[in-house]
């Protein structure tokens, strides 16, 4: 690995940045987004449970909030109504709203810059590629001049252009993968938690009458 860095030249080092980067974006995003993180598959029915008669302490939905990020969607419902329990539905849906959209907000982190990565690793091979050429006819031209050839400055350029242009690939696919799996899970999580948040606003304020 070490000799294949050397052959490919300087360009190489901010693509094994990038690759850094996105591998440890990508663990980052894989524990962020467990399912027990962000929507429990049985939260919504304890919350609906716990609130089915009364609504809860503020210490049942300050425990709720730390759950997940669903259980905190939940929680900013609850808290509304306990400090002013004359809120509307509207009211209670806002602050709901309000609290998924920094929710949203949170499972998001990160995306963009895995997407700038895999958008920017085959430009940063393009790079590599365009230096190595540079070379290959700084060689030749000087060659040409001195009547002989440099294999030497050749075989340094062609490596370095094919050596950079395969590594930006190799990092832009797997970075594109993981960031389109991250995206859909994010949109998969945002739905259950619209639909979540929903069906409890309708048991609260069923509740209420």
């Amino acid at each position: 690995m070490l000799s294949i860095i050397q052959a490919a030249g300087w360009p190489i080092w901010p693509l094994i940045a990038c690759s850094v980067l996105a591998l440890a974006l990508v663990v980052e995003r894989f524990i962020a987004l467990k399912t027990a993180r962000v929507a429990p598959p049985k939260l919504l029915d304890e919350a609906i449970t716990v609130s089915s008669r009364s609504l809860p302490t503020p210490d049942v939905v300050n425990q709720l909030a730390q759950n997940s990020a669903l259980g905190e969607v939940l929680a900013s419902g609850l808290r509304t109504l306990n400090s002013n329990p004359q809120s509307s539905e509207a009211d209670v849906r806002a602050a709901m709203e309000s609290s998924g959209r920094a929710v949203a907000h949170r499972l998001e982190k990160y995306l963009s810059a895995l997407a700038t990565i895999a958008s920017a690793a085959p430009l940063l091979g393009l790079l590599g590629t365009v230096i190595g050429m540079i070379e290959i006819f700084g060689s030749q031209a000087g060659a040409g001049q001195s009547g002989g050839g440099n294999p030497a400055q050749l075989a340094q350029g062609i490596s370095i252009a094919l050596y950079n242009t395969a590594f930006g690939l190799i990092v832009a696919i797997p970075a594109l993968i993981f960031w389109r799996y991250f995206r859909s899970r994010v949109d998969g999580y945002l739905l259950t938690l619209e639909l979540a948040s929903e069906q409890f606003v309708r048991h609260i304020c069923r509740l209420r009458k």
